[in-house]
């Protein structure tokens, strides 16, 4: 009766959290009213999975009675198979319960923050940059995610040197932190003549976008500083000086944002990214201890890790952390991410449940 007891406290505190936000006093407090409403959703799925665990123990129990009392042959082969089904779904839906009983990493349920940048392979890292913006764009599409672009700084024969955009809805960060880390792509680059194959790079970062209330920033300990915005050459954009570049001076932080023609868009970008990039380093800790533990997980500090390949030649995309090996490199290049990223999210959970069971 453990997980019953576990469930029913749960219950209790997402009731008392709901009476909580239809008290006038709270709704007037907006930090604690987010925090309120935040905690509401996020144990609203374990209270729906407790109802109907709930259900179908009472099920059991009335098929157990209809088993022990009734002479009907008929319906004694009736009931047996119904208890089959009813033992299965709550084998089931025990595991799935056990599964979202793992205390959540509470920054799971955030935007999300993504930069992608080139690295070794000249202008081919740039165009594969470029290709990883446009399958995590097309992911975030099929989410219906909204998808901002902050700052681009284009490569000379297309892509991107580097692209940070930011990713707005439910649960973004929770799904798209799995994809930090070093990715690799073999093929033949469109400026190869003699048609050798090329080992490219291009790391990407993933940070939970912060919240006003996560990191207090203080006017006087920001530099803003404001430029044309230029696009790919040196060429002009606009000859306004809406281009923004925020320093925080005690860390040294510089983040940049040009996207849009509006000056006060581009600092509300910037101030996103300034205070997640602030966020991160404290966050940072937490992450450098989880991902010791959990392969699926590459800490912030380590952006060297190779964490997946796309093998152009045979078609293949290998995700190193887990051993997976799909051959739908077209498709998940169009953007369908979602089993690799199912498969990495299965293998937390086995390592979350495993450290509940050792802690």
């Amino acid at each position: 009766m453990e997980i019953l007891d576990k469930l029913e406290v749960i219950k209790n505190r997402w009731e008392e959290i709901g009476d909580k936000m239809n008290d006038p006093e709270v709704m007037s407090d907006v930090k604690k009213f987010v925090k309120l409403n935040k905690d509401y959703r996020e144990l609203e799925p374990v209270v729906n999975a407790y109802k109907e665990y709930k259900n179908i123990l009472a099920n059991i129990d009335s098929t157990k009675e209809v088993l022990e009392t009734e002479k009907d042959a008929e319906f004694r082969e009736m009931a047996k198979e119904e208890m089959e089904e009813l033992l299965a779904k709550k084998e089931k839906l025990e595991e799935e319960i056990r599964v979202l009983l793992i205390p959540k990493d509470p920054q799971d349920s955030k935007n999300a923050i993504v930069e992608i940048r080139a690295g070794t392979g000249g202008d081919e890292a740039s165009i594969f940059a470029g290709d990883l913006f446009r399958m995590y764009q097309k992911f975030c599409e099929s989410k219906k995610w909204k998808v901002d672009i902050v700052n681009i700084s284009e490569g000379t024969s297309g892509g991107f040197k580097e692209i940070v955009f930011n990713v707005t809805g439910h649960g973004a960060y929770g799904i798209m932190k799995f994809e930090s880390g070093v990715h690799r792509v073999q093929r033949v680059p469109k400026t190869e003549t003699q048609g050798r194959i090329h080992t490219s790079a291009a790391s990407v970062a993933v940070l939970p976008e912060a919240d006003e209330f996560d990191i207090e920033l203080h006017d006087r300990d920001i530099r803003k500083d404001t430029y044309c915005s230029s696009g790919p050459g040196g060429q002009s954009v606009n000859t306004t000086y809406s281009a923004i570049r925020l320093t925080h001076i005690p860390t040294g932080i510089v983040v940049t944002c040009q996207d849009e023609k509006s000056q006060l868009k581009n600092l509300a970008k910037a101030m996103k990214v300034l205070r997640s990039r602030l966020y991160e380093r404290e966050y940072a800790k937490y992450l450098e201890e989880i991902s010791s533990k959990r392969k699926t997980m590459v800490s912030t500090g380590d952006r060297s890790a190779k964490i997946r390949t796309y093998n152009w030649p045979q078609g293949r995309v290998t995700d190193h952390r887990i051993n997976l090996t799909l051959y739908n490199l077209n498709a998940i290049m169009d953007g369908d991410i979602q089993e690799i990223i199912d498969k990495l999210q299965m293998a937390e959970n086995a390592e979350r449940l495993k450290e509940e069971v050792e802690g």
